[in-house]
């Protein structure tokens, strides 16, 4: 039976990793005395005690918490933005290359992507993967999250009841470019600089919808929609997670189309010299805990999906 604490069960991401774990009975969950949540003594005993520990804190307490462990067999699932560009940490996105999952798999400290990093990365990358976009790309990226990826008090601020106007429209942030995630943006697509980025966070729970223009002047090999659909198609063959949907037509796409799922779904858009690639996927599920869970389910060897929810579609 592997044991499993989750240090910061109490917030958004861990809260979302626990209703992922009951009645598996390959897992032991080890809990914590509600008055003890914030007791070094305590979570030291817990941390060394677990054979998998989530770390689902601010910065500087997921710090804290990995000097904590003494216990060489304590495996370390990070959430924060603490370890996802450190040394000797696994980026933990499985599917972005083999090289990823293998140091997943085999790896005792695993960094969780950030939320709007995810879908920049699975756009990103297999483009750099491929050849067929040079590392001095110059790129711009826009991602609307719903706004659970604020955490407990932004979700308290957009469900009070006399909460502002301005919450009821789309509100972009980061204006400083100076974002958290650019960093391993940069770092994991492997370009020598981030990306223009524009996050922005709109009036609904959960949600995610990263989207990258692409002019195919930026692309050393001009791509149709298709041709790029098809690239997609072959980097992520027999992913569980991640899935390519045919070109998009006239439409529109929802940025909580994936909502309360665990896996991403990628589509191709535009046509002629303007392209633009989308990632659609939950903040809270492949954007944080469900990936989380995933990275857990290979190191443990367990079928990569168990306890996650998937499909194939929207």
């Amino acid at each position: 039976m592997i044991r499993v604490f989750i240090d910061g069960s109490e917030g958004t991401t861990g809260l979302r990793i626990h209703s992922r774990l009951p009645g598996r009975s390959d897992i032991e969950l080890m809990t914590i005395d509600p008055e003890k949540r914030k007791d070094p003594a305590a979570r030291r005993e817990l941390l060394n005690s677990a054979d998998i520990a989530f770390l689902c804190l601010p910065d500087a307490a997921a710090r804290e918490a990995v000097a904590m462990v003494e216990n060489p067999h304590t495996r370390i699932l990070d959430t924060s933005t603490a370890h996802r560009t450190a040394s000797g940490w696994a980026y933990g996105f499985p599917e972005l290359t083999k090289a990823h999952r293998s140091a997943i798999v085999s790896g005792t400290r695993i960094a969780v992507p950030g939320c709007h990093a995810s879908g920049y990365l699975a756009i990103v990358r297999p483009l750099v993967e491929a050849g067929v976009l040079s590392a001095d790309a110059q790129l711009s990226c826009t991602s609307l999250t719903g706004y659970s990826g604020g955490g407990k008090r932004m979700i308290a601020e957009y469900e009070a009841a006399d909460r502002p106007k301005a919450l009821d429209a789309p509100r972009i942030y980061g204006l400083t470019q100076r974002h958290k995630h650019l960093a391993e943006m940069q770092a994991v697509s492997r370009l020598s600089g981030p990306p223009v980025f524009f996050p922005i966070v709109g009036d609904f729970y959960s949600g995610m919808l990263v989207s990258v223009p692409l002019h195919i002047g930026q692309l050393r090999a001009p791509l149709t929609a298709g041709a790029l659909t098809e690239l997609y198609e072959a980097h992520y063959a027999g992913a569980a997670c991640v899935h390519v949907l045919p070109p998009a037509a006239e439409g529109m796409l929802s940025a909580n189309a994936l909502s309360g799922r665990d896996d991403m779904v990628l589509c191709v858009s535009g046509g002629g010299d303007r392209l633009a690639v989308h990632a659609l996927y939950d903040n809270l599920g492949k954007g944080a805990s469900g990936a989380a869970v995933q990275c857990m389910n290979l190191l443990l060897g367990a079928p990569e999906t168990s306890g996650l929810l998937v499909g194939e579609a929207l």
